[in-house]
């Protein structure tokens, strides 16, 4: 299965110069939890996620209007390609730790996104022998990685790193 069989393709985007207030009013009316950032030209430079909005405005002791989106976006973007098989994007989502993937061309322009809930929705039941393209396990080993707490993984980071 391809990402592009299941990815949403009808995805709203931002600016880095917006404010936090209107990229959130983007998500509220969109329904959407994650927004590609998106300069002139269309190349994606960056994710603004609702989280990132709460978490800024909190940090910063600013209202959201007074916020540019540049200032509270991750600028690292895990991506993936609409021709990636889904189980290589299960994988970034692991390895990242996130529940979004901008499905990106070879040029990085937005061509959709792929979410832990399009994951869900697609995935099958299988008994026995595996029959299915994408399955409920898959579904539970990746959010098992995602979901695992921060602060338990560096540690377990940080125990790796350490010689002995």
């Amino acid at each position: 299965m391809k990402v592009q069989e299941i990815m949403s393709e009808a995805v709203r985007s931002c600016q880095p110069e917006m404010n936090l207030a209107e990229a959130a009013s983007i998500m509220w009316e969109g329904d959407c939890g994650i927004l590609p950032v998106i300069e002139d030209g269309g190349k994606v430079v960056g994710m603004i996620t609702d989280r990132d909005i709460a978490m800024s405005v909190r940090t910063r002791n600013r209202i959201p209007s007074d916020i540019q989106v540049r200032e509270a976006m991750c600028r690292d973007i895990h991506g993936c390609s609409p021709d990636d098989d889904i189980h290589a994007a299960l994988e970034t989502m692991r390895n990242c730790r996130v529940r979004r993937l901008p499905v990106l061309s070879a040029e990085g322009l937005i061509q959709g996104v792929l979410s832990l809930n399009d994951v869900v929705r697609h995935a099958e039941k299988f008994e026995g022998r595996r029959t299915t393209e994408l399955s409920y396990d898959d579904v539970v080993v990746t959010l098992k990685a995602i979901s695992e707490h921060r602060r338990l993984v560096l540690a377990l980071e940080a125990q790796v790193a350490t010689p002995r």
